[in-house]
């Protein structure tokens, strides 16, 4: 079976997650978890890849990138990155079979409020997790980057972010993205939201209907939902038939 969520359109923000093979902990030391994190700036080198944020936990990961027309180049940098670190771990550890489990699963993320959302989401996997009480102490995150530019092996887009937040400026950011880490911190909202990993889009009714659209005849059929004001597009199952009628060009 095809997924309808593995095509991606051009304009958009997309929330990628994917997890280690049977949910071992292949990720759970530092030395593996910053080869990805190095793959990561090697396919931003490369291929131009727009990072708005990432995190990478012991057993899968989260990237958060935008989608600016360019052909292939989500699904080149995510084959560079997979495969590398797959490579490396199991040369490393004398290791044969799959590193990675399912492919990556895509999530289209409405500009503004929605992205925000979804960027503190990411941020705070480690708190829900148990493993940590604050990001900052999780190293492998954009968290570090948006609260502090690096220097050097900068991986997160600052212009691209800045600008589908809506906001003025990098400061701007900083303060905001604190702001609401901390409140939800303060508010214990650390429950997990399955939307963010297991839809294909997230947003308000006009950007999900802009999306539906765009999916063409198959997006008419696809279960809506709404809860708190957000709506999202339930993932559905195709066969390869399916699939390839409502490939998008």
């Amino acid at each position: 079976m095809v997924r309808a969520y593995r095509y991606f359109l051009p304009g958009y923000t997309w929330h990628l997650t994917q997890r280690c093979h049977k949910r071992e902990f292949l990720l759970k030391f530092a030395r593996d978890r910053r080869r990805w994190r190095h793959w990561l700036f090697q396919s931003k080198k490369r291929y131009g890849l727009r990072v708005l944020n990432y995190t990478v936990t012991s057993n899968h990961i989260h990237l958060l990138v935008y989608d600016d027309g360019r052909k292939n180049v989500i699904p080149r940098s995510m084959q560079l990155i997979s495969g590398r670190v797959g490579q490396e771990y199991n040369q490393r550890k004398f290791r044969n079979g799959s590193f990675w489990g399912d492919r990556y699963h895509a999530t289209a993320v409405e500009s503004g409020l929605h992205l925000m959302s979804c960027l503190v989401y990411m941020d705070l996997n480690m708190v829900r997790a148990g493993i940590v009480r604050h990001p900052s102490e999780w190293e492998c995150s954009g968290y570090h980057e948006l609260q502090n530019i690096p220097k050097r092996k900068r991986i997160i887009d600052y212009t691209c972010l800045i600008n589908l937040l809506e906001l003025n400026s990098y400061t701007e950011l900083k303060t905001t993205h604190q702001s609401l880490i901390n409140e939800a911190l303060k508010n214990r909202n650390l429950i997990r939201e399955e939307r963010w990993t297991e839809s294909l889009a997230v947003g308000s009714q006009t950007f999900i209907e802009d999306i539906k659209g765009k999916l063409g005849v198959k997006g008419m059929y696809l279960p809506v939902s709404e809860e708190k004001g957000t709506w999202k597009i339930k993932e559905e199952t195709l066969t390869k038939r399916d699939y390839f009628d409502t490939k998008i060009s």
